[in-house]
């Protein structure tokens, strides 16, 4: 997308030039064939589109090729220079209005609501909370010191790294770490920048100062990512490449074959490439309008020229192919303990307590429609556990640790866990999972077949038996775990070196991965930050809207070669008419505006889908 021209310090963008081009060639056709107006009047409007209109466009024109780039629009703007200087200045300013239209739809396509590096520092914390004499201070980040005591308030995001020495509570690391629940935080535990505190406030002594943080090296690598991520050939300029040279040789023959300039100018007028410069936006734009009304949000337009191309696909795991929701699936019983007991027990004392894994209990409970229990007394000690007396008997849910060596060595390892005991004595083991969402493995198992993929890929910040777990469940052949957003981005720019990628995620840690792919996919649970990084955004949490999104973008590619293909073969024939006399330059001009209905009229099917789009089911 181009910046916005500029002449003699009057600002314009291609928008303001359309119109203002449109407007010129309206008044000028009245004043022409409506009055009796002399040559230099109704040559006037047209005078003023070329010099406020064509110049800025030609300099961008001209400032593009000497940077080596060869678009689509190149041709408009041999058409423009030459029409001038043949004193065809009404098919100037068609050109200019089709050349400046085209560009305007473009970025209309393109337009982006904010920057990734803005939301970055939207949700960053800008200052800390020091204790003094007269209560608590607030000092700005950058005057924070290694060993520093600040406090943290109830649901503020942690502004450093360090380690809590005051205070219990419970932290949201998810869209740091991967980790799909909260963390209990207790005096010794460690705490990141970034992540989101719980219900109550803690004192923390710092261990990096915030410019050495986590969340600063995310951002760091989040700039990094941008400033490395490659351009990549439009659809547009990658026909334009052939397209041009050709046409441009075809005028010169004509021109060469009759002695007469004028045919010069109406083979290049013909030839001007407006399937590519207005069909192919209006497939984008179509596109973006099917993808919102499917819950899809286009972020960046070249989404959908580049989706459908991927053949590597990497997915995070927590709450991309999972939930993030822990779901009891193991439950272990001291002999003689029956397991409906030892699970009601358990329920009715976790609804006391916000510890992440209440909720698989009272769910596991509900399913099997127990009635839970009230407690005589329940308290919570973070770091010991729940203890409480329920109909008579003394409780506690804590960690494997409680138990004797041998007990515990009989039970399942690997996972989140929590062991029932009931009288200080073993009564059951529970086990959890983050179970993958229904529809993960038939999604994993169509991509292939259906998608043409040849890699896909769990990268994962979450521990080694999670993961592992998650890719046999749904059937991923590779996978990586424990990685930081430093070696997501590694992988992922490793794998987008051998093939276009597609990087799904949700989380903060996921940001710099989609902007290092080739196309950054986020879920609609994700932060701000991801959002900004993805080049789309799934409203719904739901993998078959990223196989919807698939065929969206290969609906759009597909239509919009059509069009471009077909407009490109009837200019083709246009410019053999031209060659031999058969069109005027002002003919020319006609008989392009027709075949530019033609494709457009073809490119506005793309957002004309009313059945399913996904063949996740078939």
């Amino acid at each position: 997308m181009s910046a916005p021209l500029r002449l003699k310090g009057i600002r314009f963008d291609e928008t303001q030039i359309a119109g203002l081009a449109a407007a010129g060639i309206c008044l000028h056709l009245f004043l022409r064939y409506a009055t009796a107006a002399p040559p230099l009047a109704h040559l006037f409007p047209l005078y003023v589109v070329l010099a406020l209109g064509g110049i800025p466009l030609f300099a961008d024109l001209a400032a593009r090729v000497r940077a080596k780039e060869f678009g689509a629009d190149l041709l408009a703007g041999i058409s423009l220079v030459t029409s001038v200087l043949l004193g065809e200045y009404l098919v100037g300013a068609i050109v200019v209005l089709m050349l400046a239209g085209g560009i305007a739809l473009e970025q209309y396509a393109t337009r982006r609501a904010s920057s990734d590096l803005r939301a970055l520092t939207r949700r960053a914390p800008q200052i800390a909370h020091r204790r003094s004499t007269g209560g608590l201070e607030d000092l700005p980040l950058s005057d924070v010191r290694l060993g520093e005591h600040l406090v943290v308030l109830p649901h503020e995001i942690c502004p450093a790294d360090g380690i809590v020495v005051e205070g219990h509570t419970h932290m949201d690391e998810s869209l740091l770490t991967g980790e799909p629940f909260e963390v209990s935080k207790a005096p010794g535990a460690a705490v990141i920048s970034g992540a989101i505190n719980g219900d109550d406030a803690i004192v923390i002594e710092t261990t990096r100062v915030p410019s050495d943080s986590q969340y600063a090296r995310i951002v760091r690598v989040m700039e990094e990512s941008a400033c490395k991520r490659p351009r990549m050939r439009r659809i547009a300029n990658r026909l334009g490449a052939w397209y041009t040279p050709l046409a441009v040789a075809l005028a010169a023959a004509g021109w060469m074959r009759s002695g007469d300039p004028g045919r010069f100018l109406a083979v290049l007028v013909i030839a001007t490439p407006c399937p590519l410069l207005l069909a192919i936006p209006v497939a984008i734009v179509g596109g973006i309008s099917l993808a919102a009304r499917r819950g899809i949000i286009i972020r960046d337009p070249s989404v959908l020229e580049r989706v459908d191309r991927c053949r590597t696909l990497i997915f995070d795991k927590t709450g991309t192919l999972t939930h993030g929701k822990p779901v009891l699936v193991e439950t272990v019983c001291a002999s003689g303990f029956p397991e409906e007991q030892a699970l009601r027990f358990a329920a009715s004392l976790e609804q006391y307590s916000k510890h992440p894994l209440a909720s698989g209990l009272l769910c596991a409970a509900e399913k099997r429609g127990l009635a839970l229990l009230s407690a005589d007394e329940a308290s919570e000690i973070p770091g010991q556990g729940l203890r409480g007396r329920i109909d008579g008997r003394d409780l506690a849910i804590t960690g494997r640790k409680a138990l004797d060596p041998e007990t515990a060595a009989r039970l399942p390892a690997g996972g989140l866990e929590c062991v029932l005991l009931v009288d200080r004595e073993f009564a059951a083991f529970f086990r959890f999972r983050d179970e993958p969402r229904r529809e993960s493995g038939r999604f994993i198992r169509h991509l292939m077949p259906r998608h043409r993929a040849r890699k896909i890929m769990l990268v994962s910040g979450d521990r080694e038996s999670e993961v592992r777990y998650l890719a046999q469940t749904i059937g991923i052949p590779e996978v990586h775990f424990g990685k930081s957003p430093e070696e997501k981005v590694a992988i992922v720019e490793r794998e987008a070196r051998e093939a276009p990628t597609l990087f799904v995620g949700d989380g903060i840690n996921d940001a710099p991965a989609m902007l290092a792919a080739t196309v950054g996919v986020a879920f609609g649970r994700a932060s701000d930050i991801t959002v900004e990084a993805a080049a789309a955004v799934i409203l719904e949490s739901s993998l078959e809207k990223v196989d919807e999104l698939i065929h969206i973008g290969r609906r759009m590619r597909s239509i919009a070669l059509q069009s471009a293909v077909a407009g490109m073969l009837l200019s083709a024939a246009g410019m053999m008419a031209a060659v031999l006399g058969y069109l005027p330059p002002i003919g020319g001009v006609v008989a392009q505006e027709l075949i530019d209905v033609v494709a457009v009229a073809n490119a506005l099917r793309v957002s004309m889908v009313t059945g399913p789009l996904s063949d996740l089911d078939t």
